[in-house]
């Protein structure tokens, strides 16, 4: 690849800067026209997007696409799934689409690492399967009734939305005798909360740290074995309930997890990168085998079509590159993901982690300082309930915030009026990508006022509070059902997006040194209480 050349620096970068800088038409002018829907939309494995709501025109999209072919993205995609070092700062590769893609011919990155997936994931789905069937009993010769997951980061919120996500088949399955629980807090009281309902002849824990020193999962998992010795739970016995996911099987060997319920992954596996790992093991318990790799079916159908698909139609470039023109050029500091969908409530959540500890970064991959912005503070929830909340301020307030609506064309609940219900779901987010681009002209105001019959007086007076600027971009990304595969495919959607943004940023994505610098803030700061004890 060519040297660095820092982003503000690329021609298409500074004819972005410019058009930036001219007067844009409004998003009322812009959805004037009838083809607009019909041309700023694209598809593949089984998602569509719309971005007719984006503030951009056939001029600002050439320029884009421009930068994306400036910046080499495509070109640093080839690099990441041939399983080079791309994580330059930590000397690993990047490789969770081998994780999801151990069953592809002739793989980009070697046969070798195919193998070592397919056998572990071969060892996760037997496992989740005989948890589910009943077959793991306690030190009582019971079968294990409730999993308890414990980790943070993307050791709890890969596994534990996606666990939500697809909870209905959870409820629709009659196989699995099994519910499982999620700890990531190391408060007392996230603990208790959990356990407080459960038995531990029945519990097991799965202890999930790549590492597994990580300080809050560690005193987590000593606090799960006392409760089963306080249990009745014999100490010769506590390896039943004791489940370990790492990359470091002698640690936790040592610690008296036992091999055949010790499950690994390897250290080219990014934490918030790392559900299709075995970190996927509660997930794998919960929703089955079948599904479990079914999502990962569905994540690599995402990772065929970025890595195939013209630039005019990929999804994630698409995403990254509306969202670079939205930060950089529009000014946003902030975007909002909002589904519609309530098993997707931990999605936004879940993206907080993936997109800001990725590209929250101020160094260039050079080691120089970055001059442009970065990754935007992202932030959510269901779009139902904010709207209720803080769409206001998405509507008046002084702050530029872009969408990300996420709607279901199909809702499967078994509800006999589910549809009823989810006709107005859709009809709300629909409404809200349309009143955020278009607003209301204090003219419009005064209009629709004066025709309620309301006296001058008070339409003069409120005019003013009741119209809106618009004007404010969204993409709206439609599934056809919430599925296995469709989630594994949103996932990975969401993926390469900041995996693209990066590439253009010219930042590392995968390394986290902020969050490092805190862990060791804190070690340091209970070694020295122990030396002075």
């Amino acid at each position: 690849m060519n040297p660095f050349v820092p982003p503000q620096n690329r021609a298409a970068w500074k004819t972005l800067q410019t058009l930036s800088e001219n007067a844009n038409p409004h998003l009322r002018e812009l959805l004037k026209d009838p083809h607009r829907t019909e041309q700023l939309q694209a598809s593949g494995a089984g998602i569509t997007i719309d971005y007719a709501h984006q503030r951009v025109t056939s001029e600002v999209l050439q320029q884009l696409f421009a930068l994306a072919d400036e910046s080499q993205v495509m070109a640093q995609a080839k690099s990441m799934f041939r399983g080079e070092r791309i994580n330059r700062t930590e000397h690993r590769a990047v490789l969770h689409v081998a994780l999801r893609g151990s069953h592809v011919p002739n793989p980009p990155w070697g046969q070798g690492i195919s193998q070592q997936v397919a056998s572990e994931l071969a060892r996760v789905c037997l496992f989740a399967e005989k948890v589910r069937e009943g077959q793991l009993q306690g030190y009582s010769g019971e079968a294990i009734t409730d999993v308890v997951n414990l980790g943070i980061g993307g050791s709890d919120l890969g596994p534990r939305m996606a666990t939500e996500a697809l909870s209905h088949l959870t409820r629709d399955s009659f196989k699995n005798k099994v519910r499982v629980h999620y700890v990531s807090n190391v408060d007392a009281w996230s603990l208790y909360t959990t356990l407080a309902t459960l038995n531990p002849a029945r519990t097991a824990f799965v202890v999930q740290s790549k590492t597994f020193t990580t300080q809050e999962t560690m005193t987590l998992a000593a606090s799960a074995k006392r409760w089963l010795l306080d249990g009745a739970c014999p100490e010769a016995q506590l390896h039943q309930h004791l489940i370990a996911v790492t990359a470091h099987p002698e640690i936790s060997a040592a610690q008296g997890f036992a091999p055949e319920q010790t499950f690994g992954f390897w250290d080219w596996v990014g934490g918030r990168y790392s559900l299709w790992s075995a970190i996927g093991l509660p997930l794998a318990i919960s929703i089955g085998a079948f599904a479990f790799q079914d999502m990962l079916l569905g994540a690599r159908a995402m990772d065929e079509h970025f890595m195939s698909t013209p630039q005019e139609k990929n999804l994630p470039l698409l995403l990254a590159l509306l969202g670079i023109w939205n930060r950089n050029f529009l000014g946003a500091t902030t975007h909002n993901v909002a589904p519609y969908a309530s098993p997707l409530g931990k999605f936004a959540a879940f993206l907080q982690q993936m997109d800001m500890e990725s590209n929250g970064k101020r160094i260039h991959i050079d080691g120089s300082p970055v001059e442009i912005a970065t990754a935007p503070v992202l932030w959510g929830g269901l779009g139902i309930d904010g709207q209720h909340a803080y769409f206001q301020l998405i509507h008046q307030g002084r702050h530029l915030v872009p969408m990300d609506f996420i709607g279901l064309r199909t809702e499967r609940s078994p509800l006999p009026f589910a549809a009823e219900h989810h006709r107005i779901v859709l009809l709300n987010m629909q409404a809200q990508a349309q009143a955020l681009a278009l607003g209301r002209t204090p003219e419009e105001t005064v209009r629709e006022l004066r025709a309620s019959g309301m006296d001058e007086a008070e339409v003069q007076h409120l005019a003013p509070h009741r119209s809106y600027p618009g004007n404010v971009p969204s993409s709206t990304i439609w599934i056809d059902a919430l599925t296995p595969r469709s989630l594994g495919a949103l996932i990975a959607l969401y993926e390469h997006k900041v995996f693209c943004q990066a590439a253009i940023w010219g930042v590392h994505a995968y390394d986290q040194w902020g969050v490092e610098l805190g862990k060791k803030m804190a070690k340091d700061m209970e070694d020295a209480h122990r030396a002075a004890n």
